[in-house]
């Protein structure tokens, strides 16, 4: 780790995210700009306690000679995370890493992959793993007034309410690897900054040229639905299946395979009547 100081010891910050300290140190100081658009929603800085995880970036500034390959370097701890010829893939990889490594050991809340919007009061949370479409159903729910709270994390606190994680939402471009940032605003939405209870939770997929027909669910299905997207359920079963049962206690739970989004948004506003009517944008 001394060697790795010397190597990086130009600057750092240090902040404090949903229970954990996180260390940043560069040999270049201005990266730390670009760095703070990676950072965790709503982390602040904190100088004052130990780390729980390290991350230092070495960006070679040499001059690029012709056939000598220049890389940048992320070390986790003391330990090469990554190595690129881009920079930008070293703030890319920072980001996903520190976003997983919350989730899966943050000791204050309970992540799940989801996303979340928020209804007149409440939370509606859409389970599901990467191309699973819940970004798309994320979108047509904003774009019909919801908050934005999340396309990524449902994060629950220990009475099962559900806190915001906003960051842009990655909407694939055709069903293809190829994402494009999207911002909140875009689709008139703004962010959600309550924590908020869950009144529904959806269980689905989307199915091309498929139609909704939704059936109500248990709450206990609800819970092993949100059970089997949680990262950090098998480190401490019992604390997961409280929160969990907790949040989904009383609320809706529906299932079943969609085919349009915007068909999903108007079946939960003709189903549940005035509980769930947007404001009218």
């Amino acid at each position: 780790m001394q060697k790795l100081y010397r190597l990086v010891g130009a600057a750092g910050m240090c902040f404090r995210a949903f229970g954990l300290t996180v260390g940043v140190r560069v040999n270049e100081p201005d990266i730390l700009e670009p760095l703070n658009n990676h950072l965790p929603p709503g982390c602040r800085f904190d100088d004052n306690r130990p780390v729980d995880r390290l991350y230092s970036f070495y960006v070679n500034r040499a001059q690029a000679l012709h056939g000598v390959r220049r890389f940048h370097t992320l070390y986790r701890n003391s330990a090469i995370f990554l190595r690129s010829e881009n920079e930008n893939d070293l703030y890319d990889g920072f980001e996903s890493d520190v976003d997983s490594y919350i989730a899966e050991t943050s000791p204050t809340r309970f992540f799940v992959h989801s996303g979340v919007v928020g209804w007149h009061g409440r939370a509606i949370v859409i389970p599901g793993r990467s191309y699973s479409g819940k970004s798309t159903l994320v979108r047509e729910f904003l774009r019909a007034g919801a908050a934005y709270y999340s396309d990524e994390f449902a994060v629950f606190d220990r009475n099962g309410y559900v806190h915001s994680f906003s960051r842009p939402l990655g909407i694939r471009v055709d069903g293809s690897d190829v994402q494009t940032l999207r911002f909140a605003s875009e689709f008139g939405s703004a962010i959600g900054t309550e924590p908020l209870p869950v009144g529904l939770v959806i269980l689905t997929t989307y199915k091309k040229e498929a139609s909704w027909h939704p059936l109500a669910a248990s709450p206990g299905e609800g819970t092993l639905k949100l059970l089997a997207n949680s990262l950090s359920a098998r480190a401490n079963p019992s604390r997961a299946l409280r929160i969990l049962t907790q949040a989904t206690k009383g609320a809706h739970i529906l299932r079943g395979p969609r085919g349009e989004a915007c068909e999903v948004v108007r079946i939960v506003q003709e189903k549940f009547g005035s509980q769930y009517r947007t404001s009218g944008r």
